[in-house]
């Protein structure tokens, strides 16, 4: 077993299929064929289900997975922890981001991170629940991850950094129902139709909660597609719970920005595992958290 039979490997898992993985690693779909029946001729296991076209994990496969990413990134370190001796430090930082938490402080955070360290790539990839996060850093997709969540994750083998606090706030049209109102109650907000994020995610859970007390708050969009959320605010389809990171977006397309009472606050933190980050990573972590001192000061 060497270093590129596990990268073919997972080259055709994340891209579901040995052609697109074949395009991705600029290799003969042949040669990366070959490749992978000798690594499960030497495992003594087939790795995938061959059905037509379509290629699925065996449950040897999906047990292979987390640990194959683990040994390519355990080897991006090492060379990475080699290379940060020269003294320029260069790269790929990845990252898993929750939607709101890409607003901020994630383009706070990058902001220094880029001034301090332009040699480096930060490549963002989307989660949408504190879950997918840890499971992304857990399995090797990534070695950074930051979230928002209502309360402390404590993941098992992996490390929290608590980042900031962000107060959940109601976004409304430019033709403000509320007029010149700059704080609302749960109960100001009955008969209000509201544009809310799928099931699973704090904001919805705080519609829930709202609609819970007997609130008659109507969900008139369930918002899939996250970055729809404000645009479809700013065309008066209804209101919105969104974390503060939104505001100044907001108010900068003619939304209007209330406060809530009572206020709702969701915790902001940076998740890695418990083991060796390459220094890029490791750069990236003390930036955010550099970045969240310097705000509380």
């Amino acid at each position: 077993m060497d270093t590129r039979q596990l990268e073919y490997f997972l080259a055709i898992v994340d891209h579901q299929g040995f052609s697109r993985a074949a395009v991705r690693m600029h290799v003969a779909q042949p040669s990366l064929s070959q490749a992978i029946q000798r690594l499960e001729r030497e495992l003594g296991v087939a790795l995938f289900h061959r059905v037509g076209r379509r290629v699925l994990l065996t449950a040897a496969g999906r047990a292979m997975v987390e640990p194959a990413r683990q040994v390519l990134r355990g080897l991006d370190t090492t060379r990475a922890s080699v290379e940060s001796i020269k003294g320029v430090l260069s790269g790929q930082v990845d990252i898993a981001v929750m939607p709101s938490q890409a607003v901020e402080p994630l383009t706070t955070i990058v902001t220094r991170f880029a001034e301090r360290f332009p040699g480096v790539t930060v490549n963002v990839s989307a989660v949408f629940t504190p879950p997918e996060a840890v499971d992304a850093v857990r399995e090797g997709v990534c070695e950074l991850a930051l979230v928002g969540s209502g309360e402390a994750l404590l993941p098992i083998g992996m490390q929290e950094h608590p980042i900031e606090m962000q107060k959940f706030v109601l976004v409304t049209p430019p033709d403000n129902p509320f007029g010149g109102a700059t704080r609302v109650t749960w109960s100001d907000l009955a008969g209000q139709r509201v544009i809310a994020y799928p099931a699973g995610s704090r904001g919805r859970h705080l519609v829930d909660r709202i609609r819970a007390e007997g609130v008659d708050l109507h969900i008139a969009v369930q918002a899939g597609h996250r970055e729809a959320i404000l645009p479809l605010v700013l065309n008066g389809a209804g209101v919105a719970l969104l974390t503060e990171s939104w505001t100044r977006t907001a108010r900068s397309g003619g939304a209007h920005v209330l406060d809530l009472d009572p206020p709702t606050w969701i915790r902001i933190s940076l998740l890695n595992r418990d083991a060796p980050l390459t220094p890029a990573a490791q750069a990236f972590r003390e930036t955010a958290l550099a970045s969240a001192h310097n705000a509380h000061r």
